[in-house]
């Protein structure tokens, strides 16, 4: 129910061609009704009275009912349309809206497949159901209701038949329509699979190559697309058996009509017109209970397509409003006792970290794999929210601040260095969408990615393919690097952001850290140390927790650990010139 309600609002802005669009469906079946009975006159007073005046009258009159009830179909069909294809879109951008604010620990948990479902499959289903609904649904019972009337007016010697095979086809219609509601749920969770495997395949396509693994991928893709066909045609049978069972109880009624019917004309009660508009008319009955079963169907689809849309919008998401706004800041960081846990009972993958950054000073982190350095980093914009203790910027708790100007005081580089396809420049106004091109080189030359920028004949302007396939990985990261240089906040952070970049860019990279940031706090995540040695403060991570801090040479003085990772590095060449 409280989905249906908050579909309403969608349909509120369109109100008046939403009604619109059943009054002209009731003027078309009114005369279609009309049809039958002008038919039986002209049976019963036209041709067996042989007077030719009569036909031709009651053809014309059937003719201009035609055109009238043809106007007002194409007019609901037009309008109807709309309603479905207006209250699509809206719900859509509403959709994405609301998924754009998700938290990322609700994002994985909801899963990508199922949003893309949602999105798509399932609106559509909506929209199709709802444009059914203000042509269908309005015109099968006006048919079914307006045609019992005209049998009980006209021939109420036949009425006994409908009492007998309507309540029979009701209780088919219900049966069935609960039963695919329950299928057609199941249909949506596999469809959801489907997209979650593809999405997955489509991204890991050159792992799966690399292992030869596409065999397998297959194997598993058609066990999950076998389990969504007998789905499929579960429902489908439902609807096939449904309707032949349908058939043959309509054309018993219409045995029985042609029996008593006949006997009826025998001893005068009624005449042979009747007994054709009683067939006509039990074919509009058993149309309209018929056309009223297509709508119940697509509306038992919809159904759970309209709750998981309605579930979408119900998620908390990152909250957008809070007290205090974030303006002006130095940059002092501050971590009070903070764990994170991506699970409410699960392991904690940062746990009581305490450090802190004075305004203007560079930290690495460095630690081996899965140790927590690009979570730790991942908290501080709030891409994850901690699960115990506080991030304090400039003293104050970062929860106080609103997410939009919390954001704007920090420039992030991931580690997956992700580019959308569009311009280079495009891509870098994503940091700063005033940038002008003056800006734009700066922050390339910063990240030494002018370097293969300039050898395009359009430079910024270059077009990157979907996924950035265009260019090499070392490539991606440093537009990555540029993209948060030219935002020039107050807090950088960047997430092991040389991994794929050559030696001599890294270098020229680390001078521009060194020489062009002094006013920015930076957050460098590296699993080189020769990347972050010049750091004010090295953060040593291990198991989620902190295992050594200080500076490079404070670290190798005091911490076997880093000391062994340094050695190691220097033996195989990982250190670079710390100048």
């Amino acid at each position: 129910m409280k989905a249906i309600k908050h579909l309403m609002q969608y349909i509120k802005p369109y109100i008046w061609i939403t009604i619109l669009a059943p009054l002209l469906m009731v003027i078309e079946v009114f005369m279609d009704l009309l049809q039958p009975t002008i038919m039986q006159f002209i049976i019963d007073e036209g041709i067996a009275k042989n007077d030719m005046s009569i036909v031709i009258s009651y053809a014309i009159i059937m003719i201009v009912l035609a055109i009238i009830g043809l106007g007002g179909g194409l007019g609901c069909i037009y309008f109807s349309s709309k309603v479905g294809v207006h209250v699509a879109t809206d719900l859509r951008k509403d959709l994405y809206e609301v998924m754009s604010y998700f938290s990322t620990k609700k994002r994985d948990e909801v899963g990508t497949g199922k949003l893309i479902t949602i999105m798509t499959s399932d609106v559509e289903m909506i929209q199709r159901a709802l444009m059914m609904l203000l042509r269908i649904f309005v015109r099968g019972p006006l048919m079914f209701i307006g045609a019992v009337i005209i049998v009980w007016f006209t021939a109420r010697e036949l009425f006994n038949i409908l009492l007998v095979i309507v309540p029979i086809l009701m209780i088919l219609i219900i049966t069935f329509t609960i039963y695919s509601g329950k299928i057609f749920r199941k249909v949506q969770q596999s469809v959801d699979r489907v997209n979650e495997m593809l999405s997955e395949n489509l991204a890991g396509i050159r792992v799966i190559k690399a292992f030869h693994r596409m065999k397998e991928q297959m194997d598993k893709f058609l066990q999950i697309n076998k389990k969504l066909t007998k789905l499929n045609q579960n429902a489908n049978m439902v609807m096939g058996f449904l309707n032949p069972l349908t058939m043959w109880i309509v054309n018993l009624g219409i045995v029985a009509a042609l029996w008593i019917g006949v006997i009826q004309v025998e001893i005068g009660a009624i005449q042979i017109g009747v007994i054709l508009a009683f067939v006509n008319y039990l074919n509009l009955i058993i149309g309209g209970l018929m056309m009223s079963v297509m709508v119940l169907m697509q509306v038992a689809r919809a159904v759970p397509s309209l709750d998981r849309v309605y579930e979408m919008f119900n998620i908390e998401g990152e909250e957008r409003h809070q007290k205090q706004d974030l303006h002006d800041i130095k940059g002092d960081v501050t971590f009070e006792n903070v764990s994170f846990s991506y699970n409410e009972n699960g392991e904690n993958i940062v746990d009581q970290l305490n450090f802190h950054v004075n305004a203007g000073e560079t930290v690495g982190i460095i630690g081996m794999t899965g140790t927590g350095k690009s979570t730790l980093l991942k908290l501080i914009p709030r891409l994850y929210d901690v699960s115990k203790g506080k991030i304090k910027i400039d003293g104050k708790d970062i929860q106080s601040f609103t997410l939009e100007s919390l954001r704007k005081q920090i420039a992030f580089a991931p580690q997956k260095a992700l580019l959308f396809a569009g311009s280079i420049a495009s891509n870098l106004k994503f940091g700063s969408p005033n940038a002008v091109k003056e800006d734009m080189h700066h922050a390339l030359d910063q990240a030494n990615a002018m370097e293969f920028v300039e050898k395009y004949d359009d430079q910024v302007e270059h077009e990157l393919s979907f996924g950035a396939k265009n260019l090499s990985g070392g490539q991606k990261q440093r537009l990555a690097m540029a993209r948060a240089f030219i935002k020039d906040a107050k807090i950088l952070i960047l997430d092991d952001t040389t991994s794929a970049v050559d030696t001599i860019s890294e270098k020229i990279i680390k001078n521009h850290l060194i020489n062009d940031f002094k006013e920015q706090t930076l957050f460098i995540v590296s699993s080189k140390i020769a990347t972050i040695q010049h750091a004010d403060q090295i953060i040593l991570m291990d198991d989620g927790r902190i295992h050594g801090i200080g500076t490079h040479d404070e670290l190798l003085a005091t911490n076997e650990e880093y000391r062994e990772i340094y050695l190691l590095q220097q033996q195989s060449g990982g250190v670079l010139d710390a100048e």
